[in-house]
């Protein structure tokens, strides 16, 4: 039977040749300076034979040439790889012309770069449309199109592997309404829901089950993440915060910080994490000890070597030139669509509304095509390359959500795209050869309202500095809004990734640091190196703990006490020691179950804030006000943002022996780990005082 599979794919390779033939002479026809004859003009075989010459040229060059290219340009920074994707793509054609044995053909630089992208696209599409007849041709193509693969690997093992998804920023609630208005049409499936059709699934079973779980106090990915990746995310208490003892402000979305934070992870369970043996680790921000990564943020800033393979997903994926041509032909379409979304919010007055301008559009566009497409080739050839363990991170539901709302038309277009990135995960599939449960979950949701800023024109640094006494701007200077997709972006350029003022003691030493994550604030006073109690913050600034447990945009406080260890502060003196909050929540009552646990833990970290204060939150419509410049926030307490999902096959034991909702990322990390064991075994063992100190976390926040 081989000679029939050499016979088919010297078939397609003709169908393709003959297709981009008939594209070159189309184009042409079309394009002024773009021809296939000499000046004195051909016969209609002389211009044919030349336009057949020059397709097959291209085709071997990009065949060829192009990997080679890519290869040299990984030192170049991602983003500006995939802008000069369509240039060198016109310079594989000007060469072609050149090296054309009929010695015809010619073309204007940028008439050059025309013809390329479409040439590229036309035999993409054809040669997928061929080889998706084929099963055995269709797993070749998607191996050679997504994977690097592994020149040296033992014989692929039999047991199931596991690949898990996060779609960042989805919440349980998002994600079931996107399945009932018909957004999410392979997740439907997988639930056997008929969506907004009310059609019923004909005899039809369920192959995942839908598990809503709950986040720590610090509802975003740097706490969820390294939670469900490494096991711990202990001292973990903002997405960014003030260590006093290094005089520094961690920020989770910055690499050095990351990698900080993922080696005192390992250190307090003593081991490398989640993906240890034979894993890859796609678009996050923690390794979990894969040995395969790409785009992962806590190795970015390491020189590349044989331990950081970071980039070498991005070759993965421009390695076709078709590739490359698409996503940065999408790439302009998604600049264009945010420009157009956001004027037509501004026209519209569309309120709550905040700045979508400066280079925003581009940081969208990468998060929603670029990111986007390059982790999804990397998990396609992880499963061709029948990896253990896969864990990605799409970042693009999140960033989109950040500024357009949660629920707006831009968040749920995203969805959509992301379904389908799921429905080709599921198809790629069933060609990998081992069989795979793919898990579906998210880190943390969002929580729809208007900033703090909009409210009441002042930022918390400002309401904090009128409380100490110290001048108040005139006018509020907007708060920096930080998100995964931005840090992904500044990695890939290569340019520094501090923010403003991070690296930097206040201008003086007794005035406080005041940083923001979504809706949980954090104030700190450098000069003073211990974490300061509730006496003494109001010995120092008599006022400032009344003003903003008073104020109307926060919810409540949480600062230590000399006489309780700990205090809950909320309006009209509401003062509650935090052993108590269990039978008097006072100001927590309004934020749910479960949040005077999230508070207690969080008041037990060692690098928790002076004043931890979150804001006001809305149960009738799940609103809060964010001290970042973003409608749609997580970080602290309220509404969706402490509501993720996690979907998984029906053939995994539940994830709550006894229906629960699951608890804490580092909850996840261990249902995650069961499910590994139970499909190859155990993954990596545990030293006993590891397993105590699990089963003693376990017991705590059981109790």
């Amino acid at each position: 039977m081989r000679w029939r599979r050499i016979a088919r794919q010297v078939g397609r390779s003709v169908a393709v040749w003959a297709v981009s033939t008939a594209t070159m002479l189309v184009l042409a026809g079309l394009l002024p300076d773009f021809r296939l004859q000499s000046a004195d003009g051909d016969n209609v075989t002389t211009i044919a034979l030349a336009a057949a010459c020059g397709a097959g040229a291209f085709g071997i060059l990009s065949a060829v040439v192009w990997p080679l290219l890519v290869r040299l340009l990984l030192l170049v920074p991602a983003l500006v790889l995939g802008l000069l994707v369509f240039f060198l793509n016109g310079s594989l054609l000007l060469l072609a012309l050149r090296v054309n044995p009929s010695g015809r053909g010619e073309a204007a630089p940028e008439t050059a770069v025309i013809v390329a992208a479409v040439m590229s696209a036309v035999a993409s599409a054809t040669g997928g449309a061929l080889a998706v007849r084929d099963d055995e041709a269709y797993r070749r193509r998607l191996h050679r199109l997504a994977t690097r693969g592994r020149r040296a690997h033992p014989p692929c093992p039999t047991a199931p592997g596991l690949v898990c998804v996060q779609l960042d920023g989805v919440g349980h609630d998002v994600l079931m309404n996107a399945v009932r208005e018909g957004l999410m049409p392979t997740v439907a499936r997988w639930l056997a829901s008929g969506g907004s059709t009310h059609q019923e699934p004909a005899h039809q079973e369920p192959t995942h089950r839908l598990t809503p779980w709950r986040t720590d106090w610090s509802s975003q990915t740097g706490a969820s993440q390294l939670g469900i990746l490494h096991g711990s995310n202990f001292d973990v208490p903002a997405f960014r915060w003030y260590e006093k003892d290094r005089g520094e402000v961690m920020v989770c979305n910055r690499p050095t910080s990351a990698a900080e934070l993922q080696r005192r992870a390992a250190l307090r369970t003593r081991d490398d994490g989640l993906l240890a043996v034979d894993g890859a680790s796609r678009g996050n921000l923690f390794s979990g000890g894969a040995g395969e990564q790409a785009l992962v943020l806590s190795i970015a800033t390491r020189r590349r070597g044989r331990d950081n393979r970071s980039r070498a997903g991005y070759f993965a994926y421009f390695s076709d030139p078709a590739n490359a041509v698409r996503t940065a032909l999408s790439f302009v379409a998604e600049v264009a669509r945010e420009i157009g979304q956001s004027t037509r919010a501004r026209l519209g007055r569309q309120r709550p509304r905040v700045g979508r301008g400066g280079l925003y559009p581009l940081v969208r566009a990468f998060a929603t095509v670029v990111e986007r497409d390059v982790v999804v080739a990397a998990v396609m050839g992880d499963m061709l390359a029948g990896r253990t363990a896969v864990y990605a991170d799409l970042v693009a539901y999140d960033e989109v959500a950040h500024h357009s709302g949660p629920h707006g038309r831009d968040a749920e277009q995203v969805l959509r795209r992301l379904d389908r990135c799921l429905a080709l995960l599921e198809r790629v599939a069933e060609h990998a050869p081992r069989p795979y449960r793919i898990v579906v979950l998210s880190d943390h949701g969002q929580s729809p309202g208007e900033t703090f800023r909009a409210r009441y024109g002042l930022t918390l640094g400002d309401l904090v500095r009128a409380g100490c006494g110290l001048p108040v701007p005139r006018r509020a200077e907007q708060t920096h809004s930080g998100a995964e997709a931005r840090a992904a972006v500044r990695a890939a350029l290569r340019r520094p990734v501090e923010e403003k003022g991070e690296h930097h003691r206040p201008a003086r030493r007794r005035e406080p640091v005041v940083l923001a994550s979504g809706n949980l604030g954090l104030i700190s006073f450098p000069d003073v190196p211990h974490r300061m109690t509730k006496e003494e913050i109001d010995a120092r600034h008599p006022a400032l703990l009344t003003t903003l447990a008073n104020h109307p945009g926060i919810g409540f406080l949480l600062v230590r006490s000399e006489r309780h260890g700990g205090v809950v502060l909320g309006a009209h003196g509401a003062e509650i020691p935090l052993d108590r909050l269990d039978e008097e929540p006072g100001p927590l009552a309004r934020f749910g179950p479960g949040a005077a646990d999230a508070v207690r833990r969080t008041h037990s970290f060692p690098h928790t804030a002076d004043i931890m204060v979150n804001s006001a939150y809305d149960p009738a419509d799940g609103e809060v006000l964010a001290f970042e410049e973003q409608i749609g926030s997580h970080g602290g307490l309220g509404g969706a943002q402490s509501r993720p999902f996690l979907l998984s096959p029906v053939d995994l034991t539940p994830p709550a022996a006894d229906g629960t909702e699951p608890v804490g990322a580092e909850r996840i990390h261990r249902i995650l780990r069961r499910w590994l064991d139970e499909l190859n075994g155990p993954q990596v063992p545990l030293t006993p005082a590891a397993e105590e100190e699990e089963e003693g976390a376990e017991e705590e926040r059981a109790a």
